[in-house]
Formats: structure tokens, sequence, C-alpha cells
């Protein structure tokens, strides 16, 4: 959404005006693919590159901004959350080592947020979801102060009329209710754009959406959020319920998510996937900056259908179809937005080149693929992908079919017969798709994250293992080896993350919660049968009142075991912040003489941390 000075789209007046640009926007396309105005060739790529901006202990910094300020570079962008930024890539002609100078350009870009971001006290990450991250780095207070992002998060808010409602079940759950869009700021994402002829359009998006699974499974990279592992590739459930205009009253009213997949093949022309865009999903924003394309058309100018682009901005489709003018010619594209960022940019390209070359490849026997294979079996093994990531079962052509095999026998050899086609490097081509076949015989990101979170949490907290897992990928992002050849890593070997130690790195999250108006003979049993010392007791709003203790009962005996836990428990109880640092947690416990502090907030409790844990 380039447009800086969009507005929410609110009288009847402004969406008359706006309505009635869009339907020209749309009338000058068919007029322009009618008369071949669209630029056939030669082909051009792009990328965005999203990346995190993190403190030194690798927490999300809120400075954006001033890193931006210190970049001083037009390659790059701001995104929604103060912790993001983004690099638009210069188009490359699609030809010889394209791929190699997209490598180059992009390292060189980010080697210059390297150096401003450390003059900003920050560092730079490539990440699809930054595992530090955490609740409070998802309110309003961390939007990017830019009016584009407050009247979208108000206008998405205004159209769904109710919180937004995440529920995201993997081994572990994550169920939140919040009140702003700004969790799309956790997704950081590699989007690649493919141009394409116009007249095969429809043809290609249909395999676009066809090779989406494949391509996810192999290059997931997202599977922890808020210290819970979810799905190999968290984003995708992340972004769809992030920016859900859809309540749960509303669902049935429309059908669709604003980000979706896509509902069936695509069919007749690029013009008619808009058409079907704007029949579902109404126009959010508005600007003052639209042309009458039919004008300019008529004029003998090429016009950029504003109206259109701003539209096409807020739905958010994991392959989007783009239109753009440059050197003064129209074209269309496709872009990819499934791919996560990191953890490599070697990672990232090869990720780009597999696509790149499976677009390129499309063979004769998936010509018009959507009379070959059902949608449904498509659109399935997307989120499968999603959800499994290479250990996924794909349904390919009525057979099922693991990833590996699939990407190995099947879909590597399409790829590279498609870039030799497009006259790609043999040095290039083997590079890059050597990188997915050992990825594709080893591990991915998310795996590889995966297996390191659990095995650091045998001697770690999880707070400090997701803190170590940053900090490797930090160390060896740019770095020429890609993430098939890491394995697991020993975290005080040589990272050196800046920790000033605060109680969420050792207070315990994996408590026992009892209510206070539970049987006191059970709560007592249960602490013998768990050898648990300090219990915290909640009230039916899940607010912690009081804290039971061993203490408490050997006071009371075995006498009143009828009794409730609200009449034992002590109930003027000190409390900690999770922010707080290690020495005033200790100090608090030594002047009162007590064993155990609750970690609270907003009279929620967060965790507790005893004397074991210090």
């Amino acid at each position: 959404m380039g447009h800086l000075d969009v507005k929410q789209l609110k009288s009847p007046k402004d969406k008359a005006l706006y309505i009635h640009h869009l339907i020209k926007d749309l009338k000058a396309l068919d007029i322009m693919l009618e008369n071949g105005l669209i630029e056939k060739e030669p082909i051009r790529i792009g990328a965005e590159q999203e990346f995190c901006v993190v403190s030194k202990r690798l927490f999300p910094n809120n400075n954006s901004i001033d890193v931006l300020e210190a970049i001083n570079d037009d390659h790059f962008t701001t995104e929604i959350g103060k912790y993001n930024l983004e690099i638009n890539s210069d188009p490359l002609l699609l030809t010889k080592d394209c791929f190699s100078k997209l490598y180059k350009q992009l390292e060189a870009l980010l080697d210059k947020g390297v150096e401003a971001a450390k003059t900003k006290g920050s560092k730079i990450i490539l990440t699809g979801i930054l595992p530090t991250l955490r609740l409070k780095h998802i309110t309003e207070d961390y939007m990017t102060d830019k009016p584009r992002y407050h009247v979208l998060n108000n206008a998405l808010k205004s159209s769904r009329r109710e919180c937004f409602n995440i529920h995201i079940k993997g081994v572990d759950e994550l169920n939140l209710i919040h009140d702003s869009v700004m969790l799309e700021a956790c997704n950081t994402s590699f989007q690649t754009h493919l141009q394409i002829h116009p007249d095969e359009f429809v043809d290609k998006y249909n395999w676009a959406q066809t090779i989406a699974g494949p391509v996810l499974s192999s290059c997931a990279n997202s599977p922890i959020l808020f210290g819970r592992e979810l799905w190999a590739e968290t984003r995708i459930a992340l972004f769809t319920q992030s920016i859900d205009t859809r309540t749960n009253s509303f669902i049935h009213n429309e059908k669709q998510s604003r980000v979706s997949f896509g509902a069936d093949w695509e069919n007749g022309t690029v013009t008619d996937i808009f058409r079907d865009n704007i029949s579902r999903f109404r126009s959010l924003l508005t600007s003052d900056e639209h042309d009458d394309s039919l004008e300019k058309l008529s004029n003998g100018e090429i016009p950029k259908l504003r109206a259109l682009q701003l539209h096409n901005g807020t739905v958010y489709k994991w392959n989007r179809v783009c239109y753009g003018v440059g050197g003064g010619k129209p074209h269309l594209r496709i872009e990819c937005r499934y791919i996560p960022s990191g953890p490599t940019l070697l990672d990232e390209i090869a990720n780009m080149v597999f696509w790149a070359g499976l677009m390129l490849g499309q063979p004769e026997q998936y010509e018009k693929v959507h009379e070959k294979m059902a949608f449904k079996d498509v659109k399935n093994n997307f989120f499968k992908a999603a959800r499994n990531g290479m250990e996924t079962q794909f349904n390919w052509k009525n057979k099922l079919i693991s990833a590996k095999d699939l990407i190995i026998d099947e879909l590597l050899p399409i790829a590279k017969a498609g870039l030799h086609k497009a006259q790609i490097s043999v040095d290039d081509i083997d590079k890059y798709l050597s990188i997915i076949r050992k990825r594709a015989e080893s591990h991915n990101g998310s795996q590889w994250m995966v297996n390191n979170y659990r095995n650091l949490q045998k001697t770690k907290t999880n707070f400090e293992a997701l803190q170590n897992i940053t900090a490797f990928m930090h160390k060896h992002q740019l770095k020429e080896q890609t993430v098939d050849e890491w394995d697991l890593f020993d975290p005080d070997h040589n990272l050196k993350i800046d920790i000033s130690r605060i109680v969420k790195h050792n207070m315990n999250t994996k408590m026992l919660l009892v209510d206070q108006k539970d049987s006191l003979e059970l709560v007592s049993n249960i602490m013998k049968w768990k050898n648990i010392h300090h219990l915290p007791v909640i009230n039916k709003n899940k607010e912690l009142t009081g804290l039971l203790t061993w203490t408490d009962l050997i006071k009371l005996g075995d006498k009143d075991l009828h009794l409730c836990v609200k009449d034992v428990m002590t109930r003027n109880l000190i409390t900690v912040s999770q922010e707080a640092p290690l020495e005033e947690a200790e100090e608090l416990m030594r002047v009162h003489k007590i064993n155990c502090l609750p970690v609270v907030r907003n009279k929620k409790l967060l965790g507790i941390l005893t004397s074991n844990d210090l």
C-alpha cells in the first residue's frame, strides 16, 4: 500500500467517487489487455525483504524510524510495527545471473541496515516470526506512527465491530483476544515478484496456487510464537486471523477472509480476478490522488490505476495479482506472499529460485491445471504444509506423496528445466536448487528451530532458550552456511548475548493453579503428590487473589481440611513484574523473608519466582 495519504472510506460521497474510479480502472485494464498494451517481454523479477529491528538483548526494539533515518536509502521503508522495516529491491531482468545479482544487492542493503542499526543500539534479524516477541509488543504503542497504519487499523476494526480472536493449535495452543491489527507485525516475509505474460496470466496464477503447498513445506521457518510451538509456518494462521474483517456473528455474510488462499480456480482474464476481489471485499480506504484512467488512456498515457491498486492493497491473497507501471510500460506480476524471512539470505534466494523455476517450468501436463486437479486438494495441501512443513503428505494427482519425494523427484527437475529455459546461468541453478535439495534431505528452518528449542529447554528457561535461538540466527544470517547445515548448538559457546537478567528469565510459567473455592483437602493432597510448596490461588476472573503455602498447611495441621482454600490462603501478597531486574526480586524476598514471588500484570498471574529458581 504505497499511498501514505490514505483515509478511511466513510461518507457516501467519498464511497461513490471511489467506486466510480474503481470501475473506470477495471475498464481501462480491459482496454489495455485487448489492445496488447501490457508488456509481454522482457520478464523481470523483484523482492521485498522484511526484517526485525531488535535491541542488543535481542528483544523487539521500537526505534525503526530512527534506524530508517540513519540508513537514509529509498530502498528501505516502514512496516506496521515499530520493530520492522522492509527493503524493496530494484527490478532485475530475468536472465543469466539475475538471482546472484539480487543476492548481492540485498546483501549490500542489509549490511547498510546493520551498520545504521548499530549506531542506534540495535541489530537486525531475518526470521518469519521473531522468537523473542511478547504480548506487550503487539499493543498499539508499538504501531508505527504513520497515518496509513492507523487508518487501516481503524477501518478493519470498524468493519469487524469486535476484537480479533486468535486461536492457533499446534503442539501447544494459543488463544487470545486482541484489540488491534498489530498481530500482523509479528509476521516477517520475503515476498517475491515475477512478471507474467498477460495472455498466460490466469493459467499461470492457477499453477502458482498448485505449487504453493510444496514450496511452503520446504521453506517453513516460523514454528514459535510467544514461546508456544504452533504450526511449522505459524504466519499463515496468524495473518489470516489478525486482519480478518469477519466476526463470528458475521462470518456467513462474508465467506472468505481478506487473507486467503482463494475459494476456487480462477478463470477468464486477470480483470476477472480483480472483479472477484471487489465483489467479495468492500473497499476500506480511499485517497485524494485518483486519476481518470479512461481519460489518460484516450490521451495516449498509461494510467496507474490508483483506485484498483488501493483496493488490491487491502486484499491479502497468498498469491497476489499485481499491476504496475515501470519505464512507462504497464505490466502484470504475481507476488508470492507466503515465503517467510530467513533464516539466512542465501536460504531466501534459494526459496525464490525454486518458486520462480517452478513458475517458468510449468510442464505441458500441468497446463490448464484447473481441469486436472481439484482446487480443494490444492488448498488443503497449502494448509497442511503450513501446519506440518516437511512432514506433510501431499495429495498430488490423486496420490499421497511425502513432501521430500514430491520436491526431489518431481518439482526440482521442473524448476531446473524452467530456469534453463529462461537462460539462467548453470552455476546459479545448481547453487540455489542444491540448497532446496539438501534441505529436503535434512531439515528446514522450522524443524531446526523446534529441535533447538526443545533441546535448550532441558537446561534453560523458555525465555532464555528463545533469546539464544535468536542470537544464533543473528550470528549466521548473512553467512554462506544455510539452515540445512545448522545443527543443535551449544548456547554457551560464543553467542555473546548482552543479558541483563530480568524476572522473566528465571520465573516458572508451568505451574498449577487452584481456585479460591477449591476444597482444602484436595489441594493439600495435590501439594503432597506434586511436591509443591507454593500454589497460586485465582478467582473466577482468573485474577490472582492469594497464595497457599506449605507453611499455611503446617500451621493448620490436620484439622479443618473441610475448609476452602480462600479460608486459609495468604492474601496480602508481595508481587513483582516480569520486567523487574532479578536483583530487585531477590531483595524483595530477602526483606520480606519469603521464598515465593508471584509475577503479575494487571492482576493476572504470569508466573512464579521461588528461591529455588534463583
